[in-house]
């Protein structure tokens, strides 16, 4: 892997003419027999009709309007309505009508209703506990660190050409655990709020200073703080039920089992973060900090009264400094057709298409350049890791599709295009670099613009489409998909867009 990546390839190469895959070849055939049967009993006027027909449902069928068909958008426009109107999708928390019992359990909305937070055995010199994320939904085991990264801004060509050496390494790795199912690298600009700046200069101000220097110096930290922006980096890996299972028992059973297989893969993971992909820092969250991360994603104005919570109770005072997760979750949320509303803030999420010409390694970063006071930008870009079976089975279909279709379209004296010749090739590249070990992965990224409901939240979608195609890209609006999208590009929960349901 180089820093420009551009060896990837369709999930699926369809075995018929044009693309097609097997159930678009059978309904368009479908619809054409009462065609063709009409041509045989010479019942023109009759066959002339259903050639229309037949035109219209291959049209439905084969033709994709923003990344799906027209059937996709019929049954997801009908189960979206269908959960506003019933007020399925309306969520308010418990903590909003009166109704919390116990502080510890989580209340989240949607997608992330199913997570579970469980603390793991103490380890290191501090002995932490690391916090074991269960998402019963999707039947799986995740956990999260915090990583300090120097970026990709500043650096050379051979530096990128390393970083990208140690993320196929990573991932190369991950495979060959043969449990880990996803990595997740979470990154999220939130706009400075000056709360250690207060803090420390409460601390260090003397007494007996000047007027005029104190009068400086508020208006130098006040304009930095309207021109600045924090970086948080997290990484997750997630493991399913059904691999972790086997292993935890070797170590027992149950939850403590569970975590003592997950503290071996973060180990693993850890080494390669610091090592080939250069991080300074790889810190695994506890309870309380994943807490905090969840609060600060979906309110990140809560950010600076936490921050002084939290030196306050460093300094002594008897403060809470802690996020219950029964108030980690917004007070209510309702998602739109193309935005997500959540508390006082509006998001907007688009994913986005790999361009042939390939990508280079850190072309993302003006997806992070905030455009606006207050704007807080995030994006996911996802790992998904099929195992070493699964991944030559895949493999192996693709290219006998390929060279089924390209020996169908000798046999028609079809001229294949330079589209499919290239998509051909990949495949058969594919395969090789499989038998040689590495491993198969599918990545994909979703970017979230989060703004004050105050804000035009169109106008900063419309920005964020601009600042994607600026690093090369092509967006797509996640249209009725706007409350998974967020929860999984800016809640640091494991959660995934490979996963619909139960795997």
């Amino acid at each position: 892997m180089s820093q420009v990546y551009d060896e990837y390839s369709k999930a699926r190469i369809g075995w018929f003419p044009f693309g097609l895959t097997g159930w678009q070849a059978g309904v368009v055939a479908l619809s054409s027999l009462p065609m063709f049967w009409s041509l045989k009993e010479q019942q023109w006027a009759t066959a002339a009709i259903l050639m229309f027909g037949c035109a219209a449902v291959t049209v439905v069928t084969v033709v994709p309007v923003r990344g799906r068909s027209a059937i996709g958008w019929i049954l997801a426009s009908t189960t979206f309505a269908a959960g506003a109107l019933t007020g399925w999708t309306r969520y308010r928390s418990k903590a909003s009508t009166g109704e919390v019992d116990d502080l510890a359990a989580l209340d989240l909305p949607g997608s992330l209703a199913g997570v579970e937070i469980h603390e793991g055995p103490p380890t290191g010199l501090a002995g932490a506990r690391v916090a074991i994320i269960q998402n019963h939904l999707a039947r799986t085991w995740a956990a999260t660190a915090a990583v300090v990264h120097p970026g990709t801004g500043l650096r050379d060509g051979e530096d990128r050409d390393r970083m990208a050496r140690g993320l196929a390494e990573l991932i190369d790795q991950a495979a060959t655990t043969e449990m880990i199912e996803e990595i997740l690298v979470l990154v999220r600009t939130v706009p400075e709020d000056g709360a250690e700046r207060d803090q420390w200069t409460a601390r260090h101000r003397r007494p007996g200073s000047p007027e005029q220097v104190r009068r400086v110096n508020d208006d130098l930290q006040a304009a930095l703080t309207r021109a600045s922006v924090r970086t948080e980096a997290f990484v997750t890996i997630v493991v399913p039920e059904r691999r972790i299972a086997k292993a935890a028992k070797e170590t027992g059973r149950g939850i403590e089992a569970r975590a003592h297989v997950m503290y071996g893969l973060m180990a693993e993971v850890e080494s390669q973060l610091k090592g080939g992909l250069g991080a300074t820092s790889v810190s695994w969250l506890t309870s309380p900090e994943l807490a905090v991360a969840c609060r600060t994603g979906f309110a990140p104005g809560d950010r600076a009264g936490i921050i002084d919570a939290v030196l306050a109770a460093q300094a002594g005072d008897e403060v809470n400094s802690e996020v219950p997760w029964a108030l980690a979750g917004p007070s209510g949320a309702d998602p739109a057709a193309r935005h997500y509303s959540h508390d006082a803030w509006n998001s907007v999420s688009s994913t986005i298409r790999l361009p042939v010409k390939g990508a280079l390694v850190g072309a993302l970063a003006p997806v992070l350049a905030a455009t606006g006071p207050g704007e807080r930008r995030s994006f996911l870009v996802a790992y998904p890791i099929l195992s070493h079976s699964k991944a030559a089975r895949q493999s192996a279909s693709s290219e006998w599709a390929a060279d089924m279709g390209e020996g169908i379209r000798q046999k028609a004296r079809m001229k294949a295009t330079t589209r499919a010749r290239d998509d051909a090739q990949r495949v058969r590249t594919l395969e090789a670099k499989l038998a040689r070990g590495s491993a198969m992965t599918r990545p994909y990224a979703v970017c979230t613009v989060t703004v004050s409901k105050t804000a035009r939240v169109a106008e900063y979608g419309r920005l964020l489409d601009a600042s994607i195609r600026r690093s090369g890209f092509a967006p797509l609006r996640l249209d009725l998909a706007q409350d998974v999208a967020f929860a999984a590009s800016v809640v640091p929960l494991g959660v995934s867009l490979t996963r619909s349901k139960a795997s």
